[in-house]
């Protein structure tokens, strides 16, 4: 069973920064992608970043690209968001999620409409203005 368990929110001012992290297990086969989505009061869910398990295709929304950046720790099995420059509209839950496969257009189609096969607990990152 995949499980996947998000850390790392918090409350921080307009312009600074968190890093959240993502720590997986269960994976018994090695082609995936691991990412986050977020969810704030009142909004559509939203595929914010993700990464291949093989570390070579990385996305991130228009609405946070150039500030945040995910990377991973194999070793560690943990996916990080670094989040800088955040904005107040950067407010919500944030959740860790995994889908399988290799196809990087099939995961961008299924991380932006949330159809994809694993999710972990959220964890809230509030910033104030």
């Amino acid at each position: 069973e995949v499980q996947l368990q998000a850390f790392g929110g918090g409350l921080v001012q307009a312009g600074g920064s968190l890093r959240l992290s993502c720590a997986a297990s269960g994976f018994t086969r090695d082609d995936y992608f691991i990412g986050w989505f977020r969810q704030a009061p009142g909004k559509e869910r939203e595929g914010v970043s993700f990464i291949s398990s093989s570390d070579d295709y990385t996305y991130y929304s228009d609405s946070v690209k150039g500030r945040f950046t995910i990377s991973s720790d194999q070793a560690k099995n943990t996916v990080y968001l670094q989040m800088n420059s955040l904005k107040p509209e950067d407010t919500a839950v944030y959740y860790c999620a995994a889908d399988l496969g290799t196809d990087f257009t099939i995961a961008t189609m299924r991380f932006a409409s949330g159809g994809v096969d694993y999710w972990g607990k959220g964890t809230l990152v509030t910033v104030s203005s």
